[in-house]
């Protein structure tokens, strides 16, 4: 792999794909029921025991405002981890492990504006299907991270 490439991982979330850098992927869970939290954000499904602790489990469908279809018994959970902390992602179905190279990603237009500017790296164009390139890092903010 050279340097003008990169590994993302390919999923999906209500029929859009999005990727995120492999390097930002701990690894892959089955789906299982989560212990609701009260007065938590409504994109926080709740916790689950991951290795011995405790998992904060989001669902980006709700993050991002999608209609969000009950639980697939495939939905898979995207663990990751930025310095500190881990959170696991809700995902539909987690599609494929692929080498993008830079010239594929396009800078996210400027039409699309304020918060989720934060979190979309840029746009991939691959088998004729535009895929959503997210910073997992920041999907979250400082005040939201604080409350999990």
């Amino acid at each position: 792999m050279s340097s003008s490439e990169l590994k993302v991982l390919i999923f999906n979330i209500n029929g859009e794909y999005y990727a995120t850098d492999i390097k930002e992927v701990e690894r892959i869970l089955g789906y299982e029921e989560t212990t609701r939290l009260p007065d938590s954000p409504d994109f926080v499904e709740g916790l689950i025991n991951y290795e011995g602790g405790i998992l904060p489990i989001i669902s980006l469908a709700k993050r991002f405002g999608l209609n969000n279809s009950e639980r697939e018994k495939d939905s898979k959970i995207i663990v990751t981890r930025h310095e500190q902390e881990t959170y696991g992602i809700i995902v539909d179905v987690v599609s494929e492990v692929k080498n993008i190279k830079n010239d594929e990603i396009e800078d996210t237009p400027t039409v699309v504006s304020g918060i989720s500017r934060r979190y979309i790296k840029g746009l991939i164009k691959s088998d004729n299907r535009i895929i959503i390139f997210l910073n997992l890092a920041n999907i979250l903010t400082e005040e939201e991270k604080a409350l999990l």
